[in-house]
This record gives C-alpha cells, structure tokens and sequence, in this order.
C-alpha cells in the first residue's frame, strides 16, 4: 500500500480533522507506537492501516475505502 493510499482511507474513515491527529497521537496496543513511528521506521502503511481498524472496531465492509467513480 502507498503512503497516499493510507492517507486517504485514515481521512475518509476518521474525517480531515481527526486524521492527522490519529496517525500522530493513536498508540497501536500490539506495537506500543504511534502509526506515524511505525510507518517512519519502515512498517508497510497496510499493516498500521489494519491496527488502526482494530484499534478502533472498523467493520470489515469499510476497510477497503470508500467507492469513488473511476477507480
């Protein structure tokens, strides 16, 4: 998964407000790092996207992202 990827799935599940804040503040219980460490340290951003959803009980219908025409 690109970074721009998960940037995009973090800001349509969580919203532009909260994203950032989440990725930067949100400790991952299974790794006792944020997913900003875990990305800057070489983590691939689908293993951080899929602790976030568990972090926060996403359902599995919207782990994929949101449908956008043309895609």
């Amino acid at each position: 998964m690109r970074l721009t990827e998960f940037d995009q799935l973090v800001e349509d599940e969580f919203g532009a407000e909260r994203a950032q804040w989440i990725v930067q503040s949100q400790v991952l219980p299974q790794s006792d790092r944020t997913a900003a460490e875990l990305i800057e340290n070489g983590v691939d951003p689908r293993v951080v996207w899929e602790g976030l959803c568990d972090a926060f009980d996403v359902p599995e219908e919207r782990r994929l992202g949101v449908d956008r025409p043309g895609k």
